[in-house]
């Protein structure tokens, strides 16, 4: 067999240089924020080439999705040489074998690499990696590094996390981290930084962005996409600018539990990663998100043992379908949680529109937790959540389509929209509640003005008016 040096038939290009050189120096963590076409990929592939022969183990290359996997790294090709990326990168004479169906390619050494999603991460079986990519992590599940990261500090294995941003997200966050801890090598690379696309590359691709959704839009995805600028919703997002809003207004923060009031919350019913639950209470009339919990299990009464647990006893909103069978189980979902103690209410049917819109006209009102507590970093996934639910994009037709895409935030939007639909349902019995000096006004839906009070006291409030007029 002839002799292979690795990384094969490839070196890193200048602007390349800090990030290889930190790897191969022992740098464990790194984060690379690069416009697009920046080559994050390839030097990732490398990586995992010199690192499968330097130390046997598991290598895995994460795509927020395992759909998008094949497309972007499986089959990619090099336009320049017209060959599959990863066979340039892993030289067919040091495989083993390669498995076209699940992507995976093992080593004569024992080593193996392999494509997967950040969607399904906790679904692999085997060995743990020791080498991982997170490729456009703006777009991918946080959880999966949550979920990774003690791996990883346990066997001593490295992480790169390569992306162009994606709105003030947690990638973002992740940057603010990390950027001056000596740990981790951190690098924002633009377009002017690094020379590798013209000028004129990036004006034709501005009036290709401005034709499809106008100068706007045209100019914050330019800023984006090379120049790395996370300023702005992400593109087809639902909700983005709302959230945006309520940040620069000071309603994401630390918000604390009024115990005087119940915490209830609102669900997307399904198995453990589909079933986001947001919790929340209704305070002066205005919602007020104080948590949210993304069950690890599909035990409905694992979930109900943590709410229990955290005090929250208010009314359960779930979806219509509820009243179906649990799973393997003879009883419906909403019979399972009255039998566990909790309170379900059926939210009114309606269109996903409708719902998107509710939570739209929910988040311009509401408060969201977001301290350094426990409560505040389960909030931090949901808040992403919320900014990266979005519209489904329609490559042939070149627009949206009015239909959520199907990834790990998808499920966080559906809850909130349930919320959405739901939190007024609590609002009335908070104004019964409260404790005035004087008479309480409600606004019928006629806008007829009523107060709870008597003919007498209506008399002498009268009066009352009547000597202020005159006086």
């Amino acid at each position: 067999m002839p002799r292979i040096h690795l990384p094969s038939d490839w070196a890193p290009r200048a602007y390349q240089e800090p990030a290889w050189q930190s790897w191969l120096n022992g740098c464990n963590r790194q984060l690379l924020v690069w416009h697009r076409r920046a080559g994050k990929d390839d030097i990732n592939l490398r990586m995992h080439s010199v690192g499968a022969f330097n130390r046997v183990g598991t290598y895995w290359h994460m795509l927020p999705e395992y759909s998008q996997a094949r497309k972007a790294i499986w089959d990619a090709v090099n336009p320049n040489t017209g060959k599959r990326r990863i066979d340039e990168a892993f030289p067919k004479a040091l495989r083993e074998n390669t498995r076209e169906s699940d992507m995976f390619i093992r080593f004569k050494n024992g080593s193996t690499w392999q494509v997967v999603g950040s969607d399904n991460f906790n679904a692999l079986i085997g060995t743990p990696p020791v080498g991982l990519t997170a490729s456009e992590w703006a777009l991918a599940n946080p959880m999966a590094w949550a979920y990774l990261a003690p791996i990883l500090a346990e066997n001593g294995g490295w992480a790169s996390f390569i992306s162009t941003p994606r709105g003030n997200n947690h990638l973002k966050a992740m940057l603010d981290r990390f950027r001056n801890d000596a740990a981790w090598f951190t690098q924002v690379l633009t377009a002017h930084d690094t020379g590798a696309i013209s000028d004129a590359v990036i004006a034709a691709q501005r009036a290709e962005y401005e034709a499809l959704f106008g100068k706007t839009v045209a100019d914050l995805l330019v800023e984006q996409e090379f120049f790395c600028s996370f300023a702005g919703a992400t593109v087809g997002a639902y909700w983005g600018a709302e959230i945006a809003t309520a940040d620069v207004q000071g309603r994401i923060g630390v918000v604390p539990i009024d115990w005087s009031q119940p915490v209830h919350t609102a669900w997307d019913l399904g198995k453990a990663a589909n079933n986001p639950i947001w919790c929340f209470q209704v305070i002066g009339g205005r919602p007020r998100i104080v948590d949210f919990y993304r069950p690890e299990t599909d035990d409905l009464e694992d979930w109900c043992h943590w709410l229990d647990a955290r005090g929250y006893h208010g009314n359960d909103y779930v979806p219509h379908d509820a009243v179906v069978k649990n799973w393997g189980d003879k009883r419906t979902r909403v019979e399972t949680l009255k039998s566990h103690g909790r309170k379900p209410k059926i939210v009114t049917m309606a269109s996903v529109a409708d719902g998107i819109n509710a939570g739209r006209e929910t988040i311009k009102l509401a408060e969201f937790h977001l301290g350094a507590d426990e409560r505040g970093q389960r909030m931090q996934h949901g808040i992403d959540g919320l900014k990266m639910y979005r519209r489904t994009w329609d490559d042939d037709r070149k627009s949206f389509v009015d239909s959520p895409v199907k990834d790990w935030a998808e499920h966080i939007g559906s809850s909130f929209r349930y919320l959405g639909l739901a939190w007024r349902d609590v609002a009335p019995a908070f104004v019964a509640k409260r404790q005035v000096d004087g008479p309480t006004y409600e606004v019928t839906a006629t806008g007829v003005v009523r107060a709870d009070i008597g003919v007498k006291a209506a008399v002498e409030a009268m009066v009352r008016r009547k000597k202020r007029m005159d006086g």
